[in-house]
């Protein structure tokens, strides 16, 4: 096992390895949806939301399958839903002359996202009270309960498809459609090899520090999983599509949390939440989630001063979570 220092660096490098993949999956994404004439909410909310949450979906299936550290990979869901809330909105809002909301993500997207959140809760707390072997402290996820976030996930698609249907796409520009597949699935590889290195190093960090690897999920491999988020929604941002940007962060955390954590429980065959933990941090990813609605349906844009809080909002988050792994103060019995 590496030390403190080389964890580091090996979370640096495979940060880069993970830009690098984003950055092919994104342009090829792009072209697949104007050759395939899909609406830009689709293509914001759908497309380049579940592209750009590969790297937390692999989060979850690196660190169960070959590391059995589901723990780690649920910290790293529900700390990459909190990054994109608050870090993405506010750098993108920062990055471009102002990032302008739509009546539509505020209704329909972030409200469908409020229920994710929802439902999550609901399946770790029938775990926990209704599943043989749960307990007010674990929570028993089984490919039963798995089914429920799956089949939430399934409305959600339904319900863009049906805004879809209507859709008359504009004449596409000449794309290969099979060579731009081609270049997705081996960003989806290069991807895939970053999130491994950065679940490395995050382990690394865990045990050089006496730290749980829930912390480590929530900081580390979540802020790193999260840079395709954040280079797709600040270039778009930057390029003045703002409902992309916007629609990005909201359709890949409904992404992160209906889909992500139940394949992670379908692979594992059975997995365990610390409930303990998952309620206090769920609790502040909905306390996030309000504070995100507020700010884009007030005046339908995120002023830098809007962003600035949500900055200051994270950076609370991450000194909470700080000392509480380190022991000095005990608000999350599971941490």
């Amino acid at each position: 096992m590496v030390g403190p220092l080389g964890a580091v660096a090996l979370a640096a490098v495979a940060t880069v390895v993970i830009w690098k993949g984003s950055g092919w999956f994104e342009r090829a994404a792009e072209r697949l949806s104007k050759y395939y004439g899909l609406p830009v909410a689709v293509h914001g909310a759908v497309v380049v939301a579940v592209g750009s949450s590969f790297p937390e979906i692999s989060s979850i299936v690196i660190s169960t399958v070959v590391h059995d550290e589901f723990s780690l990979g649920v910290g790293a869901i529900v700390g990459s839903a909190i990054f994109n809330l608050l870090v993405i909105p506010a750098v993108s809002a920062l990055a471009s002359e102002e990032l302008t909301s739509t009546r539509d993500i505020v209704h329909k997207d972030a409200q469908f996202y409020v229920i994710s959140i929802l439902v999550l809760f609901i399946v770790f707390a029938l775990g926990a009270t209704y599943v043989p072997g749960g307990t007010n402290r674990e929570a028993l996820l089984t490919p039963a309960l798995a089914v429920v976030p799956l089949a939430t996930y399934g409305v959600y698609v339904f319900l863009h498809q049906q805004d879809a249907s209507d859709h008359v796409a504009d004449p596409a520009d000449s794309v290969s459609a099979l060579r731009e597949w081609g270049v997705l699935a081996v960003s989806l590889v290069v991807i895939a090899v970053g999130v491994e290195g950065i679940v490395q190093a995050a382990l690394a960090l865990g045990e050089a520090f006496q730290t749980p690897t829930f912390f480590w999920g929530l900081t580390v491999i979540a802020a790193g999983t999260s840079l395709p988020d954040t280079f797709v929604s600040v270039n778009a941002a930057r390029d003045g599509d703002d409902v992309t940007s916007l629609a990005n962060v909201l359709g890949s955390n409904t992404f992160n949390l209906l889909v992500a954590i139940p394949v992670g429980v379908l692979l594992a065959g059975e997995a365990t939440i610390d409930f303990l933990a998952a309620i206090p941090t769920m609790g502040f990813l909905a306390l996030a989630t309000l504070v995100f609605i507020v700010f884009t349906r007030t005046g339908l844009e995120i002023t830098n001063r809007e962003a600035y809080a949500l900055i200051a909002l994270y950076a609370f988050f991450l000194a909470w979570m700080g000392l509480e792994s380190v022991g000095a103060i005990e608000t999350v019995r599971g941490i």
